[in-house]
């Protein structure tokens, strides 16, 4: 199928991108690139130990290690980091990890405008964007910003060779969210449209690999490849009702944030396929199936994804209030956000059940 549009606008980015295997050594010339000599190296808990790596790699050119990065980059660990920035007088900030890392380096950035060399060892694709979610008081919040554009991305197979293979799964379905949301913005174009189908399918090839074989460094450097093109696209273009919902469940019941991507993503493919068929149609192409939300469906469950929301521990009590928060300030959706509809959508991703269509 041809993605011409007769109109259309694409916004050129500044990021510097590198891949290969090993390219997380390359890190001081990196920063030395940009001109930089005093690196705040960021990570969460879990990740102290490849943070002090990096440190060592870094060498007297890193001034701190701050592991305090959290999911849903609460603002009150951005205002801590930020004040241990500043107190290092750190004039650029590495941030190692997923997600969580890669908030928490956005948030700095927004607050002290330090340039950012951002090394992922997931596929949230956070990376690729100027987009941060913050969340404060029970609500998470998003905004874009020039200022919280990573101005460096190091993709290094052998930090994501280690990645547990649920936690890859479920990290891969949550960069395939942002791809197949950006088939039906209002705002796509045909760059955005060709770098979603090529990230879905780099995932649709590598994820069965990895699954088979985790440290396959060819397969997971794919895997980085799809998560790259899938994060440009969250980047490029306006995300809809899929990422409402994972923001509302995230920032309002503390769920996990790609666990959600990957139990939602189904479902709200199907309902949006209703009204957004065609443009949907590469994505059940891909996966071998007539209705994109089955497609991915059942994609989901023979890599071994979680398909329901009460495994992560939402109860069924809490999905009424969670449609009513969801339908607050909608994003913009090519079907109407119709509250039961919604509920019960969530009905069934929260029993894992099929998709409705």
């Amino acid at each position: 199928m041809s993605f011409f549009q007769e109109t259309f606008t694409v916004q050129g980015g500044t990021v510097r991108v590198r891949f290969g295997v090993g390219v997380r050594k390359e890190v001081t010339s990196e920063i030395d690139r940009i001109g930089a000599s005093r690196a705040l190296i960021l990570s969460t808990s879990q990740q102290a130990g490849t943070a002090a790596e990096f440190a060592g790699l870094c060498g007297d050119r890193a001034v701190g290690i701050f592991t305090g990065a959290a999911m849903h980059t609460p603002v009150t660990v951005s205002e801590e980091a930020t004040a241990v920035a500043l107190k290092l007088r750190a004039d650029i900030l590495v941030a190692v990890g997923g997600g969580s890392t890669t908030g928490l380096s956005k948030a700095i950035a927004l607050r002290t405008d330090l340039p950012q060399i951002v090394v992922p060892t997931t596929y949230a694709g956070s990376e690729a964007t100027p987009i941060l979610g913050q969340s404060e008081n029970g609500q998470k919040t998003t905004l874009s910003s020039p200022k919280v554009q990573p101005e460096v991305i190091l993709y290094d197979a052998e930090l994501v060779a280690g990645l547990p293979v649920d936690l890859t799964v479920t990290s891969a379905l949550n960069a395939m969210a942002h791809a197949a949301e950006g088939l039906y913005a209002r705002d796509r174009s045909p760059l955005s449209s060709i770098m979603s189908i090529e990230g879905l399918r780099a995932f649709r090839d590598a994820l069965p690999k990895v699954k088979a074989a985790p440290a396959d460094l060819v397969a997971r450097g794919e895997t980085l490849y799809g998560a790259w093109l899938c994060g440009t696209v969250l980047g490029q273009v306006g995300m809809a009702l899929h990422h409402k919902l994972c923001h509302t469940l995230g920032g309002s019941f503390d769920l996990p944030h790609a666990e959600t991507h990957a139990i939602l993503l189904p479902h709200t493919v199907a309902y949006n396929a209703q009204a957004a068929s065609e443009l949907l149609k590469p994505v059940a192409e891909l996966f071998g199936a007539t209705n994109p939300g089955l497609a991915l469906y059942d994609f989901a469950r023979q890599i071994g994804a979680p398909i329901a929301l009460r495994s992560l521990g939402l109860e069924e009590r809490d999905l009424n209030h969670a449609a009513d928060l969801a339908v607050r300030n909608p994003y913009w959706n090519p079907r109407p956000i119709e509250r039961d509809e919604l509920l019960r959508l969530l009905r069934a991703a929260w029993a894992g059940d099929r998709p409705l269509v």
